[in-house]
């Protein structure tokens, strides 16, 4: 068997030897054992690896208030709460997510610190220098007017304050049906190269502080997302109708060679200058 197929081993299991790999660690006190539960611990990973980098920026007393910008479905908002001590508020344009925000924050340790309520990146309604620090995750790609959302940030920013988001960046070249698939699935604009950002960066005035290349987990996520659709086709045919998979097949080979070949993905800290 090894002598016909090992290269096909390699081709599935990996190639630098012929046995598990350590996709969770050892001391792990629930262990993983499904793709799902490995990309949900791959999503908390991120979270406490973004909350020790953006809590390293923040004063210790008084205890600080954060805004997260595009909170999704709120689960970052809290961790943040319960790790920092501090208030935090989150936004999000999606009635759907906030329902599920609330449900989150009720009975949670943090949840009385925790604050959720529709709104719009590009046009916050907070009081000028009203946060110590802000952060976005995976939300600025979307946004249709990426330096409006900066300049809203800077002002909702106490000065000193620091700003956290990350950003996917365009590479290379990609065909016209790569570049669609990806805008269509992830119902965002066309990415654009990171040089475009930092140029935007300088215009708002902030200060950057950091920048780290995770283009390496972006396109690994994106290779997972592609092998859990196509293992759970039929539960999505049962739940969202057939109509969902006809729009849907078509766009999944161009959008896994687009994040493979031409996805940058980057952490972005930034700071609002004192004066």
């Amino acid at each position: 068997m090894y002598d016909r197929f090992g290269d096909l081993l390699a081709m599935t299991l990996g190639s630098t030897a012929v046995h598990i790999g350590m996709f969770v660690p050892h001391d792990e006190p629930t262990p993983v054992t499904s793709l799902v539960a490995l990309a949900d611990l791959a999503q908390d990973r991120q979270t406490e690896f973004l909350i020790d980098t953006i809590q390293g920026t923040l004063r210790r007393e008084p205890a600080p208030h954060l805004l997260d910008i595009g909170c999704g479905t709120g689960g970052p908002a809290l961790r943040l709460a319960e790790r920092t001590g501090g208030r935090v508020s989150g936004i999000t344009v999606s009635k759907t997510q906030l329902a599920r925000c609330e449900d989150r924050r009720r009975g949670h340790p943090a949840g009385e610190r925790v604050d959720f309520a529709y709104g719009n990146a590009m046009e916050l309604t907070h009081p000028d220098a009203s946060f110590d620090a802000a952060w976005s995750i995976d939300c600025v790609p979307h946004l249709s007017d990426r330096p409006a959302a900066l300049r809203q940030a800077m002002r909702v920013l106490r000065p000193g304050g620091h700003l956290l988001f990350t950003e996917f960046a365009l590479r290379g070249t990609p065909t016209e049906a790569e570049s669609s698939a990806y805008t269509r699935l992830w119902t965002c604009p066309p990415l654009r190269p990171f040089a475009t950002l930092v140029g935007e960066i300088e215009e708002t005035g902030f200060r950057v502080v950091r920048v780290q290349d995770m283009t390496a987990n972006a396109v690994v996520c994106s290779e997972l997302m592609s092998t859990l659709y196509q293992d759970r086709r039929a539960e999505i045919e049962e739940r969202f109708g057939k109509e969902a998979l006809i729009h849907t097949d078509p766009l999944m080979a161009p959008y896994r060679s687009f994040c493979r070949d031409h996805l940058d993905y980057h952490l972005v800290l930034l700071r609002k200058p004192e004066a």
